[in-house]
């Protein structure tokens, strides 16, 4: 069974930076998205990356915020720069992966990390 886990999260004033991880424990991967949650709005999609090394930011974020992946460590990461008050939330990955090559795609999420942006 393969488990995801977000880190990196935290308290940072407005300008700062963090950097968030998303390691999986196994799979093949194929996909993984990273998404920010804030009480009563919908579930807001960031950026993404694929196998091959493609990578799409959401226009709130492209230049601020970057996706990156190490796959020796099958670690994704979310580098964000110039943090808002409206960044504040719980960031939470969304891993696809085989269990197989040429397997079917199966998703898991995170469990989310929280980012307050606050002076």
């Amino acid at each position: 069974q393969v488990q995801v886990v977000e880190s990196g999260g935290g308290l940072v004033q407005p300008g700062g930076s963090l950097r968030l991880s998303c390691a999986a424990s196994g799979g093949f991967f194929s996909s993984v998205a990273w998404y920010r949650q804030v009480p009563g709005a919908q579930r807001e999609w960031l950026a993404s990356r694929v196998s091959g090394g493609a990578s799409n930011h959401a226009d709130s974020v492209k230049g601020r915020f970057t996706i990156s992946r190490d796959d020796a460590k099958n670690t994704v990461y979310l580098q964000m720069i110039s943090l808002k008050p409206e960044d504040t939330g719980v960031y939470l990955c969304n891993w696809q992966y085989r269990t197989r090559p040429g397997g079917a795609i199966r998703s898991i999420w995170g469990q989310g990390t929280q980012v307050t942006v606050s002076s």
